[in-house]
Protein backbone atom coordinates (compact mmCIF):
# COMPACT_ATOMS: atom_id res chain seq x y z
CA UNK A 1 0.00 0.00 0.00
CA UNK A 2 1.49 3.41 -1.26
CA UNK A 3 -0.30 6.96 -0.14
CA UNK A 4 1.02 10.06 -1.80
CA UNK A 5 0.43 13.34 -0.56
CA UNK A 6 0.81 16.08 -3.46
CA UNK A 7 2.35 19.82 -2.73
CA UNK A 8 3.41 22.97 -4.11
CA UNK A 9 0.76 24.33 -6.55
CA UNK A 10 -0.61 27.45 -6.81
CA UNK A 11 -0.85 30.87 -8.66
CA UNK A 12 1.81 31.39 -11.19
CA UNK A 13 2.13 33.92 -14.63
CA UNK A 14 2.35 32.44 -18.14
CA UNK A 15 6.33 32.21 -18.48
CA UNK A 16 6.74 31.24 -14.85
CA UNK A 17 7.83 28.43 -13.24
CA UNK A 18 6.63 25.56 -10.61
CA UNK A 19 7.49 22.63 -8.91
CA UNK A 20 5.24 20.33 -7.67
CA UNK A 21 6.16 17.37 -4.74
CA UNK A 22 4.65 14.24 -4.03
CA UNK A 23 5.44 12.36 -0.33
CA UNK A 24 4.94 8.83 -0.83
CA UNK A 25 4.26 6.57 2.17
CA UNK A 26 4.70 2.84 2.65
CA UNK A 27 7.18 0.73 1.85
CA UNK A 28 9.71 -0.25 -1.19
CA UNK A 29 9.35 3.44 -2.90
CA UNK A 30 12.21 2.35 -5.05
CA UNK A 31 10.45 -0.10 -6.91
CA UNK A 32 7.41 1.68 -7.87
CA UNK A 33 7.37 3.58 -11.23
CA UNK A 34 6.09 7.41 -10.60
CA UNK A 35 3.44 9.62 -12.86
CA UNK A 36 1.94 12.92 -13.03
CA UNK A 37 -1.30 13.26 -14.57
CA UNK A 38 -3.50 16.57 -15.14
CA UNK A 39 -7.24 17.34 -14.72
CA UNK A 40 -8.76 20.17 -15.81
CA UNK A 41 -12.12 21.28 -15.60
CA UNK A 42 -14.68 19.47 -18.19
CA UNK A 43 -11.48 17.68 -19.85
CA UNK A 44 -9.82 14.29 -19.37
CA UNK A 45 -7.16 13.53 -17.06
CA UNK A 46 -4.36 13.49 -19.60
CA UNK A 47 -0.93 12.18 -18.65
CA UNK A 48 2.41 14.63 -18.31
CA UNK A 49 4.93 12.48 -16.88
CA UNK A 50 6.54 8.93 -15.86
CA UNK A 51 10.28 8.07 -14.47
CA UNK A 52 10.62 4.71 -14.03
CA UNK A 53 11.63 2.82 -10.84
CA UNK A 54 15.12 2.00 -11.80
CA UNK A 55 18.22 3.99 -14.21
CA UNK A 56 15.84 6.78 -14.26
CA UNK A 57 14.36 6.35 -17.55
CA UNK A 58 11.18 9.39 -18.21
CA UNK A 59 8.49 9.81 -20.81
CA UNK A 60 7.00 12.80 -21.43
CA UNK A 61 3.91 13.75 -24.03
CA UNK A 62 4.68 16.29 -26.65
CA UNK A 63 2.71 18.80 -24.76
CA UNK A 64 4.78 19.67 -22.03
CA UNK A 65 8.20 17.99 -23.46
CA UNK A 66 11.18 20.11 -23.12
CA UNK A 67 9.39 22.24 -20.20
CA UNK A 68 8.58 19.84 -17.80
CA UNK A 69 10.78 17.59 -15.70
CA UNK A 70 10.11 14.40 -13.74
CA UNK A 71 12.79 13.58 -11.09
CA UNK A 72 12.86 11.09 -8.04
CA UNK A 73 15.08 11.08 -4.65
CA UNK A 74 14.11 7.62 -3.38
CA UNK A 75 15.80 8.72 0.05
CA UNK A 76 13.33 10.83 0.56
CA UNK A 77 10.51 8.87 -0.68
CA UNK A 78 9.61 12.14 -3.03
CA UNK A 79 8.62 12.37 -6.46
CA UNK A 80 8.80 16.08 -8.45
CA UNK A 81 7.83 17.62 -11.48
CA UNK A 82 9.59 20.60 -12.24
CA UNK A 83 7.43 22.90 -14.86
CA UNK A 84 9.05 25.98 -16.99
CA UNK A 85 7.68 28.25 -19.41
CA UNK A 86 4.33 27.45 -17.81
CA UNK A 87 1.48 28.84 -20.31
CA UNK A 88 -2.37 29.11 -19.40
CA UNK A 89 -3.39 26.06 -20.76
CA UNK A 90 -1.50 24.18 -18.12
CA UNK A 91 -3.89 24.83 -15.76
CA UNK A 92 -5.39 22.27 -13.91
CA UNK A 93 -5.05 19.77 -10.66
CA UNK A 94 -2.40 18.02 -10.88
CA UNK A 95 -1.86 14.57 -9.40
CA UNK A 96 0.57 11.85 -8.91
CA UNK A 97 0.59 8.34 -8.81
CA UNK A 98 2.82 4.98 -8.32
CA UNK A 99 2.24 1.49 -9.57
CA UNK A 100 4.83 -1.53 -9.61
CA UNK A 101 6.22 -2.27 -12.75
CA UNK A 102 3.82 -4.38 -14.84
CA UNK A 103 5.78 -5.16 -18.19
CA UNK A 104 4.02 -1.81 -20.35
CA UNK A 105 6.39 1.61 -20.61
CA UNK A 106 4.76 4.17 -19.88
CA UNK A 107 2.22 2.16 -17.81
CA UNK A 108 -1.37 2.24 -18.95
CA UNK A 109 -2.66 2.76 -15.25
CA UNK A 110 -1.70 3.00 -11.80
CA UNK A 111 -2.44 1.76 -8.97
CA UNK A 112 -2.19 4.33 -6.14
CA UNK A 113 -3.14 8.18 -6.73
CA UNK A 114 -2.77 10.88 -4.47
CA UNK A 115 -5.56 13.77 -3.79
CA UNK A 116 -3.99 16.20 -6.18
CA UNK A 117 -2.75 20.02 -6.32
CA UNK A 118 -4.06 23.05 -8.21
CA UNK A 119 -2.16 24.76 -10.59
CA UNK A 120 -3.17 28.08 -12.33
CA UNK A 121 -1.74 29.83 -14.85
CA UNK A 122 -2.63 32.81 -15.64
CA UNK A 123 -2.07 35.25 -18.91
Amino acid sequence: QVQLVESGGGLVQAGGSLRLSCAASGRAFSNYILGWFRQAPGKEREFVAAISSSYGRTNYPDSVKGRFTISRDNAKNTVYLQMNSLKPEDTAVYYCAADLPRGSWPPRSYAYWGQGTQVTVSS
